[in-house]
């Protein structure tokens, strides 16, 4: 029996509103998943993430797996409880620090791939620090330099340990700079590495009697290309044919961000309607309408916490610095009709104090605001799929949040 419904669709579209029932609750889609990458969202505390409206989060296979260790995170009974946090859990497989750690880019959307066709990519001024084979990855870690080894094996027996709701198949994540002969043999390399995923989850869930039923996700890799992109959905759905389906699917990759919605309606039209979508990581507003409105159900970005740090506020006149001049003595919240516990509480100029002074509760204040901004903006969005308002709403917050560029 499927775990996802579909409620409402959006006419014309791929796009539609539905629910993914997990053993810690029901998530609402179109639904944003908060990132707490080494579990936790960074300078808040979960009770203020069940507060501001979020419903799931995300953590980090890989950093969970170098710290603190999973047999510590299951100790405690599984991610959930090891942060504090009631509700649905996500892990990734750890795939993309495959790229991040081997090619040393970081996670964007849009690469400028003029003129490079390499299969040995390296980002300007890294070393490689992870290898690629048939078998899995070996990479050296990113805090002491130590050796490790993930096979698809491996990375489902971590997340097994850590316990989250919905976990991800252990897959190759590669760049858009890569040839399209490379691009190929990933795919390929994936849908076996997937089907490995399957049956090891199948063995340690049959060995795991009494714990929640964890649902597995496929990755769909594939580029730029629209062929490999189809061709990796219906490998992974074949590979149901023979046993236990997959649960769902995620659609990564770095992808770029002028194709974005085209990207995600490839892989959307192969999905059964049944089966939930997850996109892997986008970040700007305007990325999230592309990505509900060509059919992902969930999707997951690190970016409102990683700004806020930085004292980038979300608003719908589009996102400003705090630390401008001009905020030094501004009474106002730091969102207009803003209802998060910042800006229910405290003023521009107090923030703005706080970044100056460099105290920490700035970190936690702004990530509290744009926390809520993206949740906020996405539970409009749903309610514009049910009330039939979708494209007034896109168009009237598009219109706004861009009005300056």
């Amino acid at each position: 029996m499927s775990s996802f419904r579909v409620t409402h669709r959006l006419p014309g579209r791929l796009g539609r509103a539905g629910v993914l029932s997990t053993p810690h609750g029901d998530i609402r889609t179109p639904a944003f998943i908060a990132v707490g990458t080494k579990a936790t969202v960074k300078a808040v505390l979960p009770e203020s993430m069940a507060d501001l409206g979020a419903q799931a989060v995300l953590a980090n296979a890989y950093h969970l797996y170098l710290q603190p260790g999973p047999d510590l995170v299951e100790a405690h009974g599984g991610l959930g409880p090891f942060m504090h946090w009631p509700g649905p859990t996500f892990t990734d497989s750890g795939g993309f620090q495959v790229l991040s750690l081997g090619a040393g880019f970081k996670k964007v959307l849009a690469m400028n791939v003029d003129g490079l066709q390499s299969d040995d990519v390296i980002a300007a001024g890294k070393t490689r620090l992870a290898h690629v084979d048939d078998d899995g990855v070996t990479f050296k870690s990113h805090l002491d330099g130590s050796r490790h080894r993930f096979t698809p094996e491996i990375s489902m027996g971590i997340q097994h340990r850590l316990g989250a709701d919905i976990i991800f198949a252990f897959d190759e994540c590669t760049t858009l700079m890569n040839t399209r002969e490379y691009q190929e043999r990933s795919v390929e390399r994936t849908r076996l590495w997937a089907r490995r995923c399957l049956d090891e989850h199948d063995r340690l869930t049959t060995e795991r009697v009494g714990k929640p039923y964890q649902q597995l996700f496929g990755v769909i890799q594939g580029a730029q290309y629209e062929d490999l992109r189809r061709q990796a959905v219906r490998g992974l759905l074949e590979l149901g044919e023979h046993g236990r389906p997959f649960d769902g699917f995620g659609i990564g990759g770095a992808l770029e961000k002028d194709n974005l919605g085209t990207i995600i309606g490839w892989c959307c039209e192969e999905i059964p309607e049944d089966m939930p979508r997850h996109l892997l990581g986008i970040s700007e507003p305007d990325d999230i309408f592309t990505a509900v409105e060509n059919g992902a159900d969930t999707f997951d970005c690190v970016s409102p916490s990683r700004v806020a740090r930085n004292a980038s506020i979300y608003s719908p006149d589009g996102r400003y610095n705090l630390m401008g001049a001009r905020y030094r003595h501004d009474m106002g919240p730091l969102g207009e009709d803003c209802d998060c516990y910042t800006c229910t509480h405290y003023t521009r100029a107090y923030v703005f104090h706080l970044f100056k002074a460099k105290e920490m509760l700035a970190s936690t204040l702004a990530t509290i605001h744009n926390e809520r901004f993206v949740v906020r903006l996405v539970d409009r969005i749903r309610d514009s799929f049910a009330d039939g308002s979708y494209e007034s709403v896109k168009a009237e917050f598009l219109g706004r949040y861009y009005a300056k560029r």
